[in-house]
Formats: structure tokens, C-alpha cells, sequence
């Protein structure tokens, strides 16, 4: 039998303003906080839905926002949508009190790859000028070194980041570690397929390691492949997957990511005494 985490946890990122979670959101976010979750950095995607993601972060205790641009929005942005949008940004992430800049990134199997560098690289400089971290999407081909080239041309980011829901090689795990940012496994370790992700594992410091559950999008199990299934009380199974690649316990685990987390995003501290005292009321 798996042994459960004794220690707190902290989701390093989820999209709980995702429509898949939003019929019963309340109770779903109760659930996760049942097993041990005690905070949550909820990630916001687009412009158009910035204002649902700092609005659900705001409902629910325990819970932070981030706000970014997905590289795989870029193509659907015209220019004069995308540049006013990049403008704002710095005041919507003051306005939220936001815990990082993000999701942003660089997705080798969308298109517009040098208009997407671009993006990447705008976000990059308002972390850097506001002293956030940064939740990084890195996928596809080309993607890590693109990525980790743009990384050692702003370096350093004064306050790191992750590299969320690690799709990389082992031996990158080395670069993005030497750059200050953390390196984050969701749902894809549980699967029966996982075999890079679990030589990644292995390979990361553990004072660079975080987990998160991508919530809907990395469901867990062996088999799991539906992409609105991922709940936010699915942590456990990722930390518990994570353990046995690593050989350490749960517990090892749990209480290493959440020091992490609250190290990497520190205004998540906050946010779980929110949840202590959203949970008194």
C-alpha cells in the first residue's frame, strides 16, 4: 500500500478556471484540501481570461493567481491584441497581487515559433523588472533549447521559477537547475508510458523539485489520457508516483515540494493561511 503524505502539499500549478472544473469548483477544491493541500498557484492562460483566474484565486482559500500568455494562444492574437495585452500586463499582475508571471512559454508543436520566442521573451523581462518567478510551458520540439538559450540571455531572473509539468530530458534538468528554476512533475509521471519523466525525477536536486497536478489536463493513472478528467485532489498520486521514481517516501517528497514552493512563490504562503482561515469559517 502507497503510503499517504503526512505533510502539507502545494499544487505549482492549475488551471481552475478551466470549464471542465468549474461545475462543482467549491467542492472539488474542498476535496483537494481533504488530502492535504494547503495551497495552489492557479494559472491564467489568455487576456481573455485573466479576470476568471484572479476572480477564482480570490474565491477560493489557499489559492494564488498567475498571469500570462500560453504559447499556444500566441497564433490566435493578432499583433495589436497581443502588444496592448503584453502593455497591461505588469498592472494586472499588480492589481492581483499575482504570485508569478505565467503560464508563458514556448511550444515547438504550435506555429509562429519566433513570434512566440518574442512573447516568451516580454514575459521574461517583466518577471525580471518586478522580481516575480515565472511558471514556464517548455514542449515540443525545439522547445528546451530555444527556451534554455532565451534563459541564458536575460539570466538572471531574480526571483527563478519553474519549468511546469517537465517534458525534458534528464541531462537539461542540469541547465535549468543552473538558471535557479525548479523543475515541476504533474499527472504524465503516474502513467505505465512514464519512462522519461521518471529519469528526470531522478536527476533533479531536491531543492529544485515541485509538483502540481495541471489540473484537467494531466489526470492521473496508468492509462490516464482525458484531458478533463485532472482534478486538484489528484496531488497525492503525483507526489506518491514521484516518490517511488526517486526512492524516498511520500512524506520526503511532500514536505521538500511544499519548502520548494513556498521558497519559489513565496506569496503562496499567504495564500495558505487564507485556507486556515477560510477553513475556520
Amino acid at each position: 500500500m502507497t503510503e499517504r503524505p503526512s505533510t502539507a502539499l502545494v499544487d505549482t500549478h492549475i488551471h481552475l478556471d478551466e470549464p471542465a472544473l468549474h461545475v462543482g469548483l467549491e467542492a472539488r477544491w474542498a476535496a483537494a484540501r481533504a488530502v492535504g493541500v494547503v495551497a495552489a498557484l492557479a494559472v491564467g492562460v489568455a487576456p481573455g481570461s485573466w479576470a476568471r483566474t484572479v476572480a477564482v484565486a480570490q474565491a477560493l482559500p489557499g489559492v494564488g493567481a498567475a498571469l500570462g500568455i500560453h504559447p499556444q494562444v500566441v497564433p490566435d492574437l493578432d499583433d495589436a491584441t497581443l502588444r496592448a495585452a503584453l502593455r497591461s500586463l505588469p498592472d494586472e499582475l499588480g492589481a492581483a497581487r499575482a504570485a508569478a508571471v505565467g503560464e508563458c512559454g514556448y511550444d515547438g508543436a504550435y506555429p509562429q515559433r519566433e513570434r512566440q520566442l518574442l512573447v516568451l521573451r516580454a514575459h521574461l523581462e517583466i518577471a525580471r523588472t518586478m522580481r516575480l518567478p515565472v511558471s514556464l510551458h517548455v514542449f515540443g520540439p525545439g522547445a528546451h533549447g530555444a527556451t534554455l538559450a532565451l534563459l541564458r540571455e536575460l539570466a538572471p531572473l531574480p526571483a527563478g521559477g519553474a519549468v511546469h509539468g517537465y517534458s525534458g530530458s534528464a541531462e537539461l534538468v542540469r541547465d535549468y537547475v543552473r538558471l535557479g528554476l525548479c523543475i515541476s512533475f504533474a499527472g504524465a509521471i503516474t502513467r505505465s508510458n512514464a519512462r522519461r519523466p521518471l529519469l528526470a525525477a531522478r536527476a533533479v536536486p531536491r531543492e529544485h523539485l515541485l509538483v502540481e497536478t495541471d489540473a484537467p489536463f494531466q489526470p492521473t493513472g496508468p492509462d490516464a489520457r482525458d484531458r478533463t478528467c485532472g482534478e486538484p485532489a489528484d496531488l497525492p498520486a503525483v507526489v506518491a508516483a514521484l516518490a517511488q521514481a526517486r526512492g524516498e517516501s511520500p512524506s520526503e517528497v511532500a514536505a521538500a515540494t511544499t519548502r520548494n514552493a513556498m521558497r519559489t512563490f513565496p506569496q503562496l504562503s499567504s495564500s495558505a493561511t487564507r485556507r486556515a482561515d477560510g477553513a475556520s469559517g
